[in-house]
């Protein structure tokens, strides 16, 4: 069963400014999940300071970089958004664990709101499915 969603159509400029907003902070992502393929020692070396073992490095890139690209499709945008929320979920219970300062926790809470704000832009029957004031 669907539920009758009827939306309006989106503007350029807000679908140009979700593009834009969706796409930086996914360049950031495809950048650490490369990071995470191609296993620099600075990478390992965070990562084994972090407490996860060298192992997990090279299925973590995957898993990013499957969501980000997840998230980069208009069709599987909503899933990828989704995914990411729970692998920057993820770094905010390491950060939270390690407490090294308050910028660990709050740089993945903002990210991800920049990611769903791309999308919030971009696609408007998500739009359509929040209880938004008109």
């Amino acid at each position: 069963m669907q539920a009758n969603v009827q939306t309006a159509p989106v503007s350029k400029g807000m679908l140009w400014a979700g593009w834009i907003v969706s796409v930086l902070p996914a360049a950031f992502l495809l950048l650490d999940a490369v990071m995470k393929l191609v296993k620099p020692p600075f990478v390992v070396n965070e990562t084994v300071r972090i407490g996860y073992s060298e192992s997990v490095i090279l299925p973590l890139g995957i898993v990013l970089l499957a969501c980000t690209v997840l998230y980069l499709i208009p069709q599987t945008s909503g899933l990828g958004a989704i995914l990411l929320t729970g692998y920057l979920g993820g770094a905010v219970a390491t950060h939270v664990r390690l407490f090294e300062g308050w910028f660990g926790v709050f740089f993945p809470v903002v990210f991800g709101a920049v990611l769903w704000a791309g999308l919030l832009l971009r696609d408007a029957r998500l739009r359509a499915l929040l209880p938004w004031r008109r």
